[in-house]
């Protein structure tokens, strides 16, 4: 199989003060509530083991099969890294926290889009989080743009799940209609479901029930493109949705078949590069129904690691490709050099 990589330098983000602005006040103002203070930076922070050449990239690319495969970097999150494990005594979480390279109070998970070039289809799974979340997320079309691809070019959309960083960005940066213009979108049906129904908040922390009306606005903006999607149905030959529930309700992954290996896009089911495979019965407080989100932790490294699979994590180190091991009665993330 061919392994060929290329990287893109990053290009220096920046923010325009457009109606952005405006529109992102008050989502912004929900994310820092949902996540805690941004104030304080992320001083000491790091991941262990990062290659050098990835330090500076914005996209990454392979070979898979007859697949093209290319990260694409949406930015990175700001949020305290006790969110990874908010209820474990905190000198074992410093512990895993530390393993990953991570010292600092702030973690700052990367956000890592894939793109799938299978014949004359362009497919995103999810489209990063749009400018309207965090300072340091919304990326995603300059560094696609970066990579030579334009937003029209764009033929399907795949969503793993709707929170903000994966489904903020499904709408152009006045709301007003699909960032990807040419693209069919397919929405996981039981996530939708959950979005969509009058008990959402009820099915979230209190403190993100305003993740809502914003999911929605999203959802609503996209609908005459998009169809339904469940566990099991093809976007295209040899490309399939899987269901991995627990980090919401609906959560799906991806798995792409490549001749004899299997490449899964993990969305969130499985977030950081320590904590989620050394100790998967762990809570991250991201966890919408956390009891079947470690359950769905424990199958998927068990079938990773059994299958020898490829993955790639949305918030796995850049570009987040990789493999599970299996190390004594856990398991381990090695990521691709």
């Amino acid at each position: 199989m061919d392994r060929r990589k290329k990287t893109v330098d990053r290009a220096g983000g920046h923010l325009d003060l457009t109606r952005r602005d405006a529109l992102g006040g008050g989502v912004a103002a929900v994310a820092l509530s949902a996540f805690g203070s941004l104030a304080g930076g992320a001083a000491g922070l790091g991941i262990a083991n990062i290659p050098a050449a990835f330090a500076a990239a914005t996209s990454h690319s392979f070979a898979f099969g007859s697949f093209e495969i290319t990260v694409v970097s949406d930015g990175h999150m700001m949020i305290p890294a006790r969110l990874a494990a908010p209820d474990v005594a905190e000198a074992d979480r410093a512990a895993a926290l530390a393993a990953a390279g991570q010292t600092g109070d702030m973690a700052q998970p990367p956000t890592n889009v894939t793109l799938i070039r299978a014949g004359s289809d362009l497919i995103l799974v999810d489209t990063g989080a749009g400018p309207n979340f965090m300072p340091t997320t919304g990326r995603l079309l300059a560094n696609l743009e970066a990579a030579g691809i334009t937003p029209e070019a764009i033929t399907k959309v795949v969503f793993t799940h709707g929170h903000p960083d994966h489904l903020w960005g499904a709408l152009d940066d006045f709301e007003e209609g699909p960032r990807f213009p040419n693209a069919a979108h397919y929405f996981p049906a039981a996530e939708m479901d959950f979005w969509m129904s009058d008990d959402a908040e009820k099915g979230l922390p209190a403190d993100r029930a305003n993740f809502v009306p914003a999911a929605r606005r999203n959802l609503k903006g996209i609908a005459d493109k998009t169809q339904r999607v469940a566990s099991g149905d093809e976007i295209v030959a040899g490309l399939a949705v899987f269901a991995t529930p627990g980090h919401t309700q609906g959560h799906v992954s991806l798995e792409i078949a490549g001749g004899s290996e299997t490449l899964v896009i993990l969305g969130d089911a499985l977030t950081h590069p320590v904590i989620s495979f050394a100790h998967p019965e762990w809570r991250p407080a991201s966890d919408h129904v956390p009891d079947q989100a470690v359950m769905t932790r424990k199958s998927l490294l068990d079938r990773l690691a059994a299958n020898k699979s490829r993955i790639i994590g949305y918030h796995l180190p850049f570009p987040g490709v990789g493999r599970v091991e299996k190390r004594g009665t856990s398991y381990a993330y090695v990521g691709e050099s």
